[in-house]
């Protein structure tokens, strides 16, 4: 029962209701959340030399939106304009791999068999791996948590892609309902160790909540917001994504 109330929450975003001009301002993100000292070496070289970059999100249910536009509203989607935007001369593409209602563990079963049968030229230069709600809300033991991360890491490594993690997102009446911190210290413990980035969506959506950018706490939330989160994380994961390049965009406009 308390996963059915739980689960409730993590999709107040998502509600119907009538969407309305949305408000693209705002929703800034500061510098230290974007931060990182793991680098994304692949990600740089499919940009520098092949002026292709191909990423792959291996996502849950809150990795996509309802409705017509629902998948070019989404945060992926965001992520493949963005990039598109900032990086000149590079051609972006982004697809996803959506695992709904799964724990790490049961996702991160799959990686194998979904990297081994892509073509070579079609193997992702990063994978973005966005997990830990469903393993929040199912009180997984979080040394299981932290054995499926490595296992899941390991894998989506092992083809030469780079990884790049991202957290749960905020609710703050899901912090009275479920223990959090285990999981999202657990992320950061396994993303250091194995030097891969980490898109601290919790802290960033705390952030905007905090500041007044979004109202996260009501119990319902009209679509219209839900496509300003998705834009917001879009167009912040991006950031991060180039930062962790180390890639300058402006050079890239300079050689165009």
């Amino acid at each position: 029962m308390k996963a059915l109330v739980v689960a409730g929450l993590f999709t107040a975003l998502l509600a119907a209701a009538p969407a309305r001009a949305e408000d693209t301002s705002g929703c800034t993100v500061p510098a230290y959340l974007l931060a990182t000292e793991s680098a994304l070496p692949k990600v740089a070289d499919a940009i520098k030399t092949r002026k292709r970059l191909d990423i792959l999100v291996v996502g849950s249910g809150s990795s996509a939106l309802p409705g017509s536009d629902g998948a070019s509203m989404s945060y992926p989607a965001r992520l493949e304009a963005a990039l598109r935007e900032t990086l000149a001369g590079v051609a972006v593409s982004v697809r996803t791999d959506l695992r709904p209602k799964k724990t790490a563990a049961e996702a991160a079963q799959g990686f194998g068999q979904l990297l081994d049968k892509l073509p070579q030229d079609q193997k992702p230069d990063l994978v973005i791996w966005q997990t830990g709600t469903v393993d929040a809300i199912r009180s997984v033991d979080p040394d299981d948590f932290r054995a499926a991360l490595d296992g899941g890491i390991e894998a989506l490594q092992k083809p030469g892609s780079d990884v790049l993690l991202i957290n749960l997102q905020y609710n703050p009446r899901m912090e009275t309902m479920l223990s959090v911190g285990p999981y999202n210290d657990t992320m950061r413990v396994v993303a250091q160790q194995h030097e891969v980035p980490m898109f601290d969506r919790f802290s960033i959506m705390r952030h905007w909540n905090d500041v007044g950018d979004f109202d996260l706490f009501g119990s319902v939330h009209g679509y219209g917001m839900a496509r300003r989160v998705h834009d917001c994380i879009g167009r912040s994961l991006a950031a991060m994504v180039v930062e962790a390049s180390r890639i300058n965009p402006a050079e890239l406009r300079i050689q165009r």
